[in-house]
């Protein structure tokens, strides 16, 4: 049974994916650490690098944005052979001072600015159009038969520039060639608008993409039936017409919705270093700017029949739960997994099973091989941040040695906490709590503090105090 709860009603919007109540994934998205993953902007050149066949283009964020030649659209559009597109130098496709529409596909990290192409996208419900991406491409999902009909259908409707991505939905039972033709006039339609836009020759954002909504979409998409449990009415109606094969229930109750289904302890446990195995084993995580480290320890467990066997069962046990550990923790770019040293067959069962888990997230990922040392080689492309870098941020007491939930975690903590007040016999509320969790709590202005006031129906009262990490703790509720 397959399971979605959304919450959305705080500033802090969260999905959990759960089967047969086991969390297989979790979305957090926070104000500041907004993606910027499909975003559309007119950008401008400010340096080309032969050497690196590469640009760099500036789009009003902090980090000039980076584009390969591949993904430049007039690489894309030029007709010459591929192999000798490739021997052209970059400059021969762009030049410095000029003017391009990109859509971002990698937020920046750490020292590097957003990855950028100039092959735009844009989403409907049954196509993904590409203005100038010169190819048709349909759901694996599908089966054969009807990829045959679709391609067909594709090139009846595009122009020889144009590029179709058919979804899943596409080769549904009540989805019609006019339902199709539809969804492509409409995003021919919206690119108008953005060309319209660009006219205006300066640096600004076009289009903005919902990186929440557009995660969630897709893993709706996926599923053929379950349950989605909403705690936002205006959502469970819009998303109960698009999707009629799933389950929307409405929650009302005081209580976070997280909190009601026990989800607050997995996302706890999916900021901790080590976790454990049923058999006493555990895995140590280590994420750094470069890679992350997975070590699969012994811990408790020590066979002493048939060693061989029960070392193989708890790589076995590591591989599923490393493989699931990625996807809720959000894990990307190289990942290493240091096993107990085991023989080159188990090694092949081994990476079967990390191939197979790793395949049901709709994440793009490599199982690489183990190396001459014995350590397994992922790679998973990265197109928003982890678990941790939304959730936590560095110590002061430590200077980044550790990490512990940031202001923003906390005031949206704090939040959800009160809201489960709403509606109760109470006139006031105090609140002792460090400087930076009250600002980012009270939001400019005190607004938010204000607006909450009213719509909860009590106030909220800070005494501030000091403390090495972000704190807050509920003193009184209450009268006046």
């Amino acid at each position: 049974m397959e399971k979605v709860i959304v919450n959305t009603k705080t500033r802090e919007k969260r999905f959990a994916y759960l089967v047969n109540n086991k969390l297989e994934k979790i979305h957090i998205q926070q104000p500041q650490n907004k993606s910027m993953v499909g975003n559309i902007y007119l950008g401008r050149v400010t340096k080309v690098l032969p050497g690196m066949n590469a640009a760099f283009v500036e789009i009003g964020e902090e980090k000039g944005a980076y584009l390969q030649k591949e993904k430049m659209t007039s690489f894309v559009t030029d007709s010459t052979p591929i192999e000798e597109k490739k021997k052209k130098s970059v400059s021969s496709y762009i030049k410095q001072g000029e003017w391009v529409m990109v859509q971002v596909v990698k937020d920046a990290t750490g020292t590097k600015g957003p990855k950028i192409t100039g092959i735009i996208e844009l989403g409907g419900k049954h196509i993904i159009y590409m203005p100038y991406g010169r190819y048709i491409a349909i759901s694996k999902k599908l089966v054969p038969g009807i990829h045959k009909i679709l391609r067909h259908i594709g090139n009846e409707m595009k122009t020889s520039e144009e590029g179709l991505i058919f979804r899943t939905s596409a080769g549904g039972d009540y989805t019609t060639f006019e339902n199709l033709a539809d969804d492509l006039i409409e995003l021919r339609q919206q690119y108008s608008e953005l060309q319209k836009k660009a006219m205006q020759k300066k640096v600004t954002l076009l289009k903005e993409n919902d990186e929440f909504e557009t995660e969630l979409l897709k893993l709706l998409t996926k599923m053929d039936s379950g349950e989605v449990i909403v705690d936002e009415l205006a959502n469970k109606k819009i998303w109960e017409m698009q999707f009629p094969n799933l389950t929307f229930t409405f929650y009302q109750e005081k209580q976070d919705i997280f909190s009601a289904y026990h989800l607050e302890n997995e996302v706890d446990k999916a900021l901790k270093r080590i976790v454990w195995l049923k058999n006493g084993a555990y895995l140590i995580f280590d994420e750094a700017e470069g890679a992350t480290i997975i070590d699969v320890n012994t811990g408790k467990f020590s066979g002493k029949s048939e060693l061989e066997r029960t070392t193989f069962q708890t790589n076995l046990l590591a591989a599923m739960e490393a493989a699931k550990q990625i996807s809720i923790r959000n894990l990307s770019g190289m990942i290493l997994i240091d096993f107990i040293d085991m023989k080159e067959s188990e090694q092949t069962k081994i990476m079967e099973i990390m191939q197979g888990e790793l395949h049901k997230d709709n994440r793009q990922s490599k199982v690489v091989g183990f190396t001459s040392l014995g350590i397994l080689e992922i790679t998973r492309k990265k197109t928003v941040n982890s678990l941790s870098e939304t959730l936590q941020c560095e110590c002061p007491i430590c200077e980044g040695t550790g990490l512990v939930k940031s202001s923003e975690s906390l005031a949206f903590t704090l939040e959800r906490e009160l809201w489960e007040y709403r509606h109760s016999d109470i006139e006031k509320v105090m609140i002792s709590a460090t400087s930076e969790v009250i600002k980012k709590f009270s939001g400019r202005n005190q607004m938010h503090r204000k607006q909450l006031e009213e719509v909860l129906g009590f106030s909220i009262q800070f005494n501030e105090i000091d403390y090495p990490k972000p704190y807050y703790s509920v003193d009184y509720i209450g009268s006046k």
